[in-house]
């Protein structure tokens, strides 16, 4: 019989040994790693893609063809047909060393289509993957949105990406709400967040907005991390100098709106007001951003964010904004707190709160450093010390937001529903699941 060796034993020859170095576990080989699809143009007809290699890899391909009815080359690993799209690459050196990051962007395809693609150097590709590209006019779909991540992301983050993806397996995109990571410049940790999500990242878009975390101090002013632009590749129609961090783009009727709370928030204010005064309306506009305009955590209140952030919203009728930064969860009645003791009306029986189309404001977090809850306004749900994603339904006249702890279990619900012009209606389904209000 072999002798057994207790968990305290092991644990101690373990620690001996110590942690194996980031630099080590994440380093770059020609192989290609940290596939992450987004969008810097129209959903319906692009797709991009960005990775990662070594240092000596200079090519960058993207095969791609249809995904339905394939021939495939047991031999060679291709896919007989497939058309071949030529990407752009630029070295890159972070606090682990140099590296190649890659960035092709596909053009032209067919919309509400599944397409097959892989990356690689003509010699060492990556596995194939699936994307969907989106319908070219409205219609229902599904995303995930996720408060801030930042630390332990390998240890127990992973856990609530993964478990987003079996509710939401035909998710249409991750929203990110800013502080994926840590520490900006750090690349075991953006190695990490590539790890935590897995090939998810590589068949479900990216939608993210940056939070203060990932900016560093860079010759005595904060700068954006430069991991952020070669990880991702995102719509370029914001303000000058804020292109990838600030942006819109319209997925199946509904309008999707990036700001930057970290910078530049009055100019961004402007344009947010210009570009929609301009843009046709859109069914549903949601904002992400970082920094809450309510805040969940005590001590944290942004009052330039508020004053500058809500009257537009009420202005051009913002849905919902979502939102990150203060590390517990709180979610408001249409308008925010100051609307729910002014405006509209409220019947407790049926759980339903009417008024003329203002926003519902969510804070989440979805990583495990936690804070205290404030207590400055009246939410509908709150928790502390809880690790949450959602996911959010769109059919044509009806948004349906879930949010789910990390064991999968329903903590909050409820839906929105458009009637007749400028009306909305909001029914609360907050399930029995206790608030969490956890001593932190």
């Amino acid at each position: 019989m072999v002798p057994s060796v207790s968990a305290h034993q092991d644990h101690g020859q373990a620690s001996l040994r110590g942690p194996y170095p980031a630099a080590k576990q994440y380093a770059p080989t020609p192989v290609p790693d940290r596939l992450c699809l987004s969008w810097s143009s129209d959903p319906a007809t692009t797709m991009d893609v960005c990775y990662r290699t070594d240092a000596g890899v200079t090519q960058t391909l993207c095969e791609w063809a249809i995904g339905r009815d394939l021939v495939g080359n047991a031999s060679t690993g291709g896919i007989q047909d497939a058309a071949r799209t030529q990407g752009i690459n630029e070295p890159f050196v972070t606090n682990a060393g140099p590296c190649r990051m890659h960035t092709v962007r596909l053009q032209g395809l067919t919309p509400k289509t599944r397409y097959a693609y892989r990356v690689g150097d003509g010699v060492n590709w990556s596995p194939w993957n699936h994307f969907s590209t989106a319908s070219d006019s409205a219609e229902p779909f599904e995303f995930l949105y996720f408060g801030d991540a930042q630390n332990a992301v390998r240890s127990l983050w992973a856990r609530v990406r993964r478990e987003a993806h079996n509710d939401a397996p035909r998710a249409a995109f991750a929203l990110h709400a800013g502080d994926l990571i840590n520490n900006a410049n750090a690349d075991g940790e953006w190695g990490e967040w590539h790890e935590a999500a897995g090939w998810l990242n590589a068949t479900i878009p990216t939608v993210a907005t940056p939070g203060n975390h990932e900016y560093a101090l860079a010759i005595g002013r904060r700068k954006l991390s430069k991991h952020w632009r070669p990880s991702f590749s995102l719509p370029t129609n914001g303000p000058e100098g804020l292109e990838e961090t600030c942006y819109w783009f319209d997925y199946q009727g509904t309008r999707i709106v990036s700001l930057n709370t970290n910078e530049r928030l009055k100019e961004q204010a402007a344009w947010l007001d210009n570009t929609l005064t301009e843009l046709p309306p859109a069914r549903w506009t949601i904002v992400t951003f970082h920094h809450p305009v309510y805040s969940a955590a005590k001590d944290r209140d942004n009052p330039e964010v508020r004053a500058l952030l809500k009257p537009l919203f009420d202005k051009h009728r913002i849905d919902m904004a979502l939102q990150g930064h203060d590390h517990a969860y709180a979610r408001s009645g249409l308008g925010g707190p100051e609307a729910a003791a002014t405006v509209g009306t409220h019947n407790v029986a049926q759980g339903v709160r009417g008024q003329n189309g203002r926003t519902v404001y969510v804070v989440s977090v979805s990583g495990p450093k936690m804070y205290p809850l404030t207590e400055t306004w009246d939410a509908s749900r709150v928790a502390s010390g809880t690790q949450l994603y959602q996911t959010i339904r769109i059919e044509r006249d009806q948004l349906r937001y879930r949010a789910y702890e990390a064991s999968g279990e329903l903590y909050d619900a409820f839906t929105l529903q458009k009637s007749s012009p400028g009306e909305v209606l909001l029914k609360e389904e907050i399930p029995a699941t206790p608030e969490r209000r956890r001593n932190l």
